[in-house]
């Protein structure tokens, strides 16, 4: 993961302050992860985190954040991001829901160029209003999902497959080989 520390709090933040509080736990946490690191494959070649994704039963997850978040949780004095979220086990379900510590702000959209927040925006007017079913439905409808080996590292690269990809799987490998 190539992502810095402090972008990847402005994105969680950035995800918590542009959805629906009630609705954001930690699956649909790594989802709306999962609809921007591709989504920007798919618009410009690369991706924003550079975290490895694994396909697991409930759709793709990004490795590396998927541990920091959980982290939060089990090893909160050890957690990178236990000064930007906490994790709430919510009563009579299995959400684990996803507090923000604060709102996103302008220092935050720093981190991001024009084209990042712009995939982030579009993810969170996708995603905002919709459960965890609603968000994991659409990610078994990616490729990456369809071509993936379960428990298996998704290759950016499958991003391609998507009719919604704008750029060939040979400028992604290329883009990935240069910058990765």
């Amino acid at each position: 993961m190539k992502i810095p520390l402090p972008k990847l709090k402005a994105m969680v933040l950035f995800f918590a302050s542009n959805t629906d509080k009630r609705l954001l736990g930690k699956t649909k946490l790594m989802k709306l992860f999962y609809f921007a690191d591709f989504g920007h494959v798919k618009e410009y070649g690369v991706p924003i985190t550079w975290d490895i994704y694994v396909k697991l039963e409930h759709g793709p997850i990004p490795t590396i954040i998927k541990n920091m978040v959980d982290s939060v949780e089990d090893d909160i004095d050890n957690s990178f991001l236990s000064d930007t979220i906490s994790v709430k086990k919510s009563e009579g379900n299995y959400l684990y829901r996803i507090v923000p510590l604060r709102n996103f702000t302008e220092n935050d959209e720093r981190y991001f160029s024009e084209n990042e927040l712009l995939i982030l925006k579009n993810v969170c007017l996708r995603f905002g209003d919709k459960n965890t079913k609603e968000i994991v439905e659409a990610s078994h409808k990616e490729s990456a999902w369809l071509k993936g080996h379960l428990r298996q590292n998704i290759p950016y690269s499958l991003a391609t497959g998507d009719s919604d990809c704008k750029v060939s799987k040979e400028d992604v490998e290329l883009l990935l080989g240069i910058y990765g």
